[in-house]
């Protein structure tokens, strides 16, 4: 199963950090993204070989996590020669990370 089946993401960026927040559609759901949804798992899957990279926080309270991701937009939104560096782009990809 996808994660885009269990959960939509926002996103944000700020120079070269990207925020992905994966948010659960139904609480029941919750502890298996928890469980299945970490930091190395997001740092593989978006092709990072550092997984200390990604920092996630947990808001249980909301069935939601937040994962900071640094060095992800190959320097930042405005000095990238990539077409699509915007932490949008990342977030489209994790939700098709299976879970």
């Amino acid at each position: 199963m996808k994660l885009h089946e269990l959960a939509h993401a926002r996103t944000g960026d700020k120079g070269d950090i990207s925020n992905i927040s994966v948010i659960a559609y139904r609480a029941e759901d919750w502890p298996l993204l928890q469980e299945r949804v970490t930091e190395a798992r997001v740092a593989a899957y978006l092709g990072h070989a550092d997984p200390a990279v990604v920092t996630r926080y947990v808001l249980p309270q909301l069935q939601a996590m937040n994962f900071v991701i640094r060095g992800a937009l190959t320097g930042g939104v405005t000095r990238s020669l990539a077409l699509d560096a915007h932490g949008k782009c990342l977030a489209s990809v994790l939700l098709e990370m299976e879970v």
